[in-house]
């Protein structure tokens, strides 16, 4: 699906004209075309690539064929680069979806095989402010960058529970048959955001450097905003990952702790049966002449004994603090 908005002298004049009209339309003076691809046909994308523009065959390969990571490219007349849309859900967690902009100096084109709802929203943010004058397709471009970056924040949000989910979990000592798988799949959901981020945060930053000569002055301060944001989003990944880590770690230390404290309860209540052990096995040898057995106090004596020594033992480990 090709939907196309047309500005004449920097205000919307038309939307979805024809395709054959296209060719007259960009040699026009004032004009701006923003022409989205949706999931097209090869016949529209023919129509677009080859015989309305006709775009480098190199970069109408990389339009058509996924591109794993962003990437920046100047040619004479117009501007390439590829970002990367994100989605999450708790189901699927990240999907990426590629998005192909081409800038001109009177046009943008952009391609996608996928609904983006980014780009749904800038269209219908153009379609609203009709009247809202547009200098240049670089304007397009960083509306549709800014709106990606926004996508972000669902996926922040999420990633914030989960963390915070951990965290209480550490604290109530939850069972770690559930704790730990959900340790490590955050770890890798954090991960795997900064594995998007970091690429595209260089292709913004490249951007705003002002090398393009497409990119008008006006537009770089935006751009710049733009490389900020997605730089605090990866830096909060790196401090999320870094939290996480730390929270674990306070688990396994209360954990060991416990243990500890269970087997030092343990080894005192051992040690507080080696009176009675001793005395009784004292008592219980078999020899035929052993006079406290015919004494009559022999046995309340041996019981006397044995609670003294198993207290004076209690007393010496509460004094000591093993008990």
């Amino acid at each position: 699906m090709i939907t196309t908005l047309v500005y004449r002298d920097h205000k919307l004049h038309g939307q979805n004209p024809p395709v054959e009209s296209l060719a007259a339309l960009r040699q026009e003076p004032g004009v701006l075309l923003w022409i989205d691809l949706d999931a097209p046909s090869p016949g529209e994308i023919k129509a677009i690539f080859e015989d309305l523009f006709a775009f480098h065959p190199l970069v109408i390969e990389d339009c058509v064929s996924d591109s794993p990571l962003p990437k920046l490219e100047s040619y004479d007349d117009y501007l390439y680069f590829v970002m990367h849309a994100v989605d999450y859900s708790k189901t699927d967690k990240f999907t990426t979806t590629e998005l192909d902009l081409i800038l001109g100096k009177n046009f943008l084109v952009t391609f996608h095989r996928q609904r983006l709802k980014p780009v749904q929203a800038a269209i219908e943010r153009c379609l609203r402010t009709a009247g809202v004058p547009v200098r240049g397709p670089d304007r397009f471009a960083h509306t549709l960058l800014d709106l990606m970056v926004e996508a972000y924040k669902p996926a922040l949000e999420e990633l914030r529970g989960e963390l915070e989910w951990v965290e209480n979990a550490v604290l109530a000592n939850a069972d770690s048959r559930e704790l730990f798988p959900r340790v490590v799949a955050l770890r890798k959901e954090l991960a795997q955001l900064r594995q998007i981020v970091r690429p595209q945060r260089e292709v913004a930053t490249e951007l705003a450097q002002g090398k393009a000569r497409l990119i008008r002055a006006a537009i770089l301060p935006y751009l710049r905003d733009l490389s900020e944001d997605l730089a605090h989003i990866e830096n909060q990944a790196i401090s999320w990952a870094d939290q996480l880590i730390l929270s674990f770690r306070v688990y396994l230390n209360k954990s060991s702790h416990e243990a500890n404290q269970g087997i030092r309860v343990l080894t005192a209540l051992t040690a507080l049966t080696i009176p009675p052990l001793l005395i009784g096995g004292w008592f219980g040898m078999n020899f035929a002449r052993m006079s406290e057995l015919g004494n009559r106090y022999g046995y309340p004596l041996a019981a006397a004994l044995t609670i003294v020594s198993i207290g004076g033992m209690a007393l010496f480990m509460r004094k000591k603090r093993w008990l």
